[in-house]
């Protein structure tokens, strides 16, 4: 797994540029989905993906507590 932090991830998340319809709290909630899926191939590293699922989860929760402009502009190209 390659992003390692949130700043990562919400880059990612523009550089995706996915247009109105989708938000940075659904794009993390999909990823976290992926990424509990792949939890179970026995070939992957799952401390890498654990950590990635922290991440994520932890970007929800800001997302719900200060609003999705505020991360945005807290990790847009930290």
């Amino acid at each position: 797994m390659a992003i390692k932090s949130a700043s990562e991830y919400v880059n990612f998340y523009l550089d995706l540029n996915m247009g109105e319809g989708n938000n940075l709290e659904r794009f993390a909630n999909n990823e976290k989905m992926v990424l509990k899926i792949k939890l179970e191939n026995k070939n992957m590293d799952k401390v890498a993906i654990k950590k990635g699922i922290e991440i994520l989860e932890e970007l929800v929760k800001e997302i719900k507590e200060n609003g999705e402009k505020f991360v945005l502009e807290k990790y847009q190209n930290n």
